[in-house]
């Protein structure tokens, strides 16, 4: 059985919008859940949700959306695109759940869940799913092919992060803003590969802007 996590029903359904988000490899629904709370304050009016991938961490704890074993450039955007249906089907899963369609949704992914969030705007009708995306610490599987269609994308990135270097999120930028899309970098100062209370602030910034 599943154990997505419900962190914010929103006051008013009539005019809500859809948060999900999405976690990094070896970790769990729940390790968003302080993330969650605190765009919850942000945004009484929204669904808040952290879902939790369908694959037990080849770790031994946690969780993953893809096997980081053995993984390569080569072949990392095959492993993505393996993992893309079940990432896929929890949005439509949560967007049909609590009625909000596509263009009041927001896909927030960290680390690897930011992998999927960001690779799901390469897909063809990629509005289809969320008009907003949030990667933190987060990188594109391949570089990004296409414009992403009515999705804004906002990158979010330590600048001391050593496990997915900053840089990869400022090459990202710029291959999208050529490819004519609507993109946003905040990088953080001191900040390795993690949330502190800057990211929380600067997506409920990102976000009233779009």
């Amino acid at each position: 059985m599943r154990t997505d996590l419900i962190l914010q029903r929103p006051a008013m359904p009539d005019k809500a919008q859809l948060l999900l988000l999405f976690h990094g490899v070896g970790s769990s629904a729940e390790d968003l859940a302080p993330l969650g709370r605190t765009l919850a304050s942000q945004r009484p009016n929204a669904w808040i949700v952290s879902v939790r991938s369908p694959d037990r961490s080849d770790f031994g704890q946690g969780w993953q959306w893809f096997s980081v074993q053995g993984v390569t450039e080569a072949n990392r955007p095959e492993r993505v695109a393996a993992a893309m249906p079940a990432f896929e089907e929890r949005i439509r899963f949560w967007q049909h759940e609590t009625g909000v369609g596509p263009p009041h949704t927001t896909l927030i992914g960290f680390s690897q869940g930011a992998i999927m969030a960001l690779e799901s705007t390469q897909l063809s009708g990629a509005s289809r799913h969320a008009a907003r995306v949030v990667a933190i610490a987060g990188r594109f599987a391949q570089p990004p092919r296409r414009v992403p269609e009515d999705v804004a994308v906002h990158l979010m990135h330590g600048e001391q992060d050593q496990v997915i270097p900053v840089r990869l999120a400022m090459d990202a930028e710029h291959e999208l803003r050529s490819l004519g899309a609507n993109a946003t970098l905040d990088r953080f100062a001191g900040l390795g590969h993690g949330i502190d209370a800057r990211v929380a602030e600067a997506i409920g910034r990102r976000l009233e802007t779009v």
